[in-house]
Order: structure tokens, then sequence, then C-alpha cells
């Protein structure tokens, strides 16, 4: 029986299957309908209208997006009734919205100005009373400015289906209708994570991470600081799509060249901390199963800790399994740590005269480095964070040609990396990369698996799972022998949820897991570019592994840097002086945000 439908839009027939939508439909045969609430794989329920198209034999306009294709329909996307409802829901929505563009952030990257262009609406008919303002910006990673919400929905869709968090819903009716926490509360009073994946679906300006930008160009400007950048592995995966690269363009060079071309001091890599983190998080991790094999109390299956918006998740929603997690800050803090204490000693400078930026992937990192936990000595370990967007803004008020600038490297001692720090920016990396190193402590050989890649745990499948049998392990891991090591991967936090679960009843399988906390990993952070589909996702994820299989050094241990600084300084992963600097604790939450005993 086929699958196979025929029908007509537009006077052109043309083919779909059975469950595709008139949308679909006309997409795959390269005719555009105008839309705006819609998400392809993550929010199609017609609730701006703007999609709609004329149905022979139907009494009413169809919403495109929603509306199945049938054997036979006739459909027409540019009749005068249609282009007449189309221009009326636009300019009502515009009649509701702030017209600042030129201040907002959004100008010339915003789905509402774009949408008016393609169909010719430049100003509303209509005038009146607005929908109330609200603008909400307690939180130290997003800010919400509801009167330029148009109430797509969207965010509650991601927030509620693809995170599982539920922080963001429809409140009110009609034209007091608002898109906010329960009650109208601000988002730092509430379990929201700070994943920013709101931001990234937001075709608006309603929604947005907190700006940093001008406490950085401060800092810059203060003759009295020394400015360090570090940057994060997805980042240089992503950045160039902000300069009109395709998606998976690699622009590594180039962003470290812009960054000393804007004032930066010393331009370092989080890469190297990343190494760093395999390091400690490796022996932790061996230190847990030596326990576990020997008899003693252990706590397993542990938990990556790398991703912000992942750990706050856990604090409020599963507070009782924090034991489970690493007790490894994550790669950025690490490495501001030792900016303001080894790299500081090394200068012989102030470490307060120091000012530390981190250009990451993610709006929960401006959450995660206020932090108290996460300060040494009184210092905070990271003083701004960057997302990508905002660098990108940052590097065009520079007036800097990013297209035609020269590669350069990144400054040492901190800047040398392995191939195993880059594959941290996508969902399955940290758990690779640690594989990588803990195998080799073990057995002495390599993992043996085809370059180095675990294969089942690559991709963008929300639960991953792999199994790892040890055999004739060195002399000091015979404890390991014939031990099939279960891991787990997860990105989203809806996968983590169902991962959680299993570790809260006691029925968990597994030895050790991953968890980031943006569907696809850092790759897709709330702070990268904006995307709409798993393609893109899948060419920063394939940039990602080039950069790993480009470098002649891929394993963490193997890093001379790494084994310096622990020669010169730390003494020993797991040491007093790691411990002190790169280990920290968390926080049992409730769902206000209130921190709980």
């Amino acid at each position: 029986m086929t699958n196979t439908i025929n029908l007509t839009i537009n006077n052109k027939k043309v083919s779909g299957s059975k469950n595709d939508t008139i949308m679909e439909v006309a997409k795959r045969n390269n005719i555009i309908i105008p839309s705006l609430c819609y998400l392809e794989g993550v929010h199609q329920i017609g609730s701006c209208r703007i999609c709609v198209v004329e149905v022979e034999g139907a009494k009413t306009l169809q919403a495109s997006c929603t509306v199945k294709a049938r054997e036979g329909m006739v459909v027409h996307t540019n009749t005068e009734k249609v282009k007449k409802a189309r221009k009326l829901l636009y300019e009502l929505m515009l009649s509701d919205h702030p017209q600042d563009c030129l201040s907002c952030s959004r100008n010339q990257s915003c789905e509402l100005q774009k949408l008016g262009e393609l169909i010719g609406v430049s100003m509303p008919r209509f005038h009146g009373e607005k929908s109330k303002s609200c603008i909400d910006d307690k939180s130290p990673s997003i800010v919400r400015d509801m009167s330029k919400c148009i109430l797509c929905r969207r965010c509650v869709t991601v927030c509620n289906d693809i995170q599982g968090v539920g922080v963001l819903n429809a409140q009110n009716r009609g034209f007091m209708t608002t898109v906010s926490p329960a009650a109208d509360l601000p988002l730092d009073s509430v379990n929201c994570t700070y994943c920013g994946q709101c931001t990234t679906v937001c075709p608006v300006g309603a929604l947005q991470e907190k700006d940093s930008i001008k406490a950085v160009w401060d800092a810059l400007f203060d003759k009295n600081r020394r400015v360090v950048v570090q940057t994060a592995p997805a980042v240089r995966a992503a950045l160039g799509e902000e300069f009109g690269y395709e998606p998976g363009t690699l622009v590594t060079g180039k962003m470290a060249s812009a960054l000393k071309e804007m004032g930066f001091d010393d331009v370092f890599d989080t890469n190297f901390a990343a190494d760093l983190t395999i390091m400690e998080e490796g022996s932790e991790l061996l230190a847990r199963l030596a326990d576990a094999f020997s008899g003693k109390e252990a706590v397993l299956p542990m938990v990556t800790s790398c991703s912000p918006g992942w750990i706050k998740y856990v604090e409020h929603t599963w507070p009782d399994e924090l034991d489970h997690l690493s007790s490894c800050k994550s790669p950025h803090v690490m490495l501001g740590a030792l900016i303001k204490s080894y790299y500081a000693h090394k200068l012989g400078i102030d470490p307060e005269s120091l000012f530390v930026v981190s250009v990451m992937p993610c709006t929960a990192k401006k959450y995660e480095i206020t932090r108290p936990e996460l300060a040494n000595g009184g210092l905070a370990n990271v003083d701004a964070v960057l997302t990508t967007r905002e660098l990108a803004r940052m590097i065009k008020d520079s007036g800097i040609d990013f297209r035609s600038l020269e590669d350069a490297e990144f400054d040492n001692p901190l800047g040398l990396s392995t191939g195993a720090a880059d594959i941290f920016g996508t969902s399955g990396g940290v758990m690779e990369a640690a594989l990588r190193t803990v195998y080799e402590i073990v057995t002495g050989r390599e993992l043996p698996f085809e370059k180095l890649h675990v294969t089942p745990i690559v991709g963008l499948e929300q639960i991953k799972t792999a199994e790892l049998l040890i055999e004739n392990p060195l002399e000091d891991f015979l404890f390991l022998d014939g031990v099939t090591l279960k891991i787990a991967v997860t990105s989203g936090l809806s996968g983590a949820a169902r991962l959680m679960r299993e570790v809260a009843d006691g029925i968990s399988p597994y030895h050790f897991i991953e968890v980031m906390g943006c569907p696809g990993g850092c790759i897709s952070g709330g702070g990268q570019p904006r995307l709409t589909d798993d393609s893109v996702r899948q060419k920063r994820m394939e940039a990602i592994y080039r950069e790993d299989e480009g470098k002649t050094l891929r394993k963490s241990h193997d890093n001379p840097s790494v084994t310096k600084l622990y020669e010169d300084f730390l003494g020993s992963p797991l040491g007093h002086r790691s411990h002190e600097l790169l280990h920290t604790t968390y926080t049992p939450r409730g769902i206000y945000n209130e921190a709980v005993k």
C-alpha cells in the first residue's frame, strides 16, 4: 500500500506523504507559505494563522501547518482572500507591538520584521490600547520583555515539551494573556534552569540573554585591568553563521584573531580546561569504581557536571541525588580559577586586577558565575560571560571585517588543547573524551574504536547508551578486570529526567552518565546563533569532530601543558590544590529557587 498522496497546490501537481501537513508538502516542492509561530519538529499549533491557505471545498481558510494534506486536495496559497487575511492578521499583531526596531537587539534578525517584508506590510493600520508591558530583568541570564511578545507560544512548547521544565505557560485569557511563570513571577524566583532554549526559538525580542557587552567594554577600556578571554569549543563551530558562513564552518583562527584585535590582553582556550576536566573527572570516576568493586560504599552512577542548566535542574528536581554529580567545576570556571591563581602568580600581578571573560554557547553560564560556590579567595572565578551572539555583535561594533581576518593562535600557557577537548561541544563528547583517557590509564591501550569515536554515543538522539568491556587492565586496576562499563548519554532536560528517575528508583544500570542541558549539546546552546532544525545541529556537530580529528594530540592525558601544570602547580588530580580550585559543591533547591536543607 503506497504512502504517497497526490494533490494540487497553486495549479501545480505535487506529491507528499500521508502524514504530511499542507505546509510540509509545499516546502518539499519549493512553494513558500509565510508563517510565524511554526517551528519545524518543535511547534506547530497554528496559533498565529499567518500560514492560512484556501482549500477547495473547505468553508474557511485552513492553517497549513496543522491541516493534513489529502489525496486530490486542491490548495491555493496566494489568493486575494488569503492575502487579505494574512495582512490583516499581521497588522493586528503589529498594532500591539512596539515600533522600536532600530533600538531592538533583534533588528535585522527579527522574524516578525522579515514577515512584514515578505507579505508587504511596513506600518499597521490599527492603533489603540496595547497589552500590558512588563520587563523581567531580575535573572542574571534571561530578560523577558512582554511588550514584544506575540503569543506564538514557541517558548511554551520548548520549555514544556522539549525540556520538560514547564516554567513558561500562557497566563490569563484574551487581551490580558501573557506568557510567563505562574502568577507572573519573575524567572529568578522559580525553578527556571536558564538553559535559554526559549531565547533561541523566540521570533522577536521578547526573550533574550542578559546583556554583558557593556561590562566587557568597560573592562577593556580600564587601563588598570588585565582582561583575559576564553572561548568554549562549540563557539568556533557556530560563530561564523553570524558573518554569513554556512553552518558547520570552523572559524577558530579568525575568532582568536578578532579577540586580539578587540583588545583582550590574553586569548585562552576553554578547551585547555576541558582536558583538565577529564583528568579530574576521570580520576574521580576511577576512585568511585575502585570503591564499588572493592566492596566499599560508592555513589554510582557518576553524572557529569559541566552543564550549568543541567546542574540547576537537578538541584530543583532531584535534590536528593546530588551526590551522583561529579564535583568538578565546569571547564570555563576551572580556567578562571587558574587564571586568578596560577597565571596571576606566573605574571606576578594581583589577581584582583584580572578580569576574566568567557565566550560561551550558553545563557546558563551567566547565572553560573554568580554562584558563591564558584569563587576562590573572595574573587569570582569568572567575571563576565558573553554568548556567541553577543561576541558577534561586539566584533561588528569594533569595525572588524571578520571574513578577511588572518588566522591566529590561542595564547599560552593556557591555550593548548587536544581533540578530546573539542568534542565537549557536542552530545556524547564529554563521555568519549573521558573514555579515551580512562580506558588508556586502566589498560595501557587506546580505546578500541575506529578513530577513537565511541560510535553508539555519537549523534543527536536524545538518549544513547554503550558498553565497554575492560580486559587485562594494568596492575593498579585489576579490580576492573572483566568489568563491563555501562554508560549513558543524554541531551535536553527531558532526557535527563528519564535517566534520573532510574537513578532515584535505584534501578539505573549505568556506571557513568553524561548530561547536557540543551538538545544536541552545547552546539545548540541558548546563546548560539538561532537555528530551526536538526540539519544545523548536524553540521555543527560534524565540524566539532573535524576539529578533533585534525589535531595531532587527541587524548587529554597527552596534553603537555596540562602535565606541566600538574608538575608545577596542582600536584596531582584530586589533590589538595586541585580540590580547592577545580571542585565545588551543589545546593538543593525548592520550586521557588530557594535553597533548602
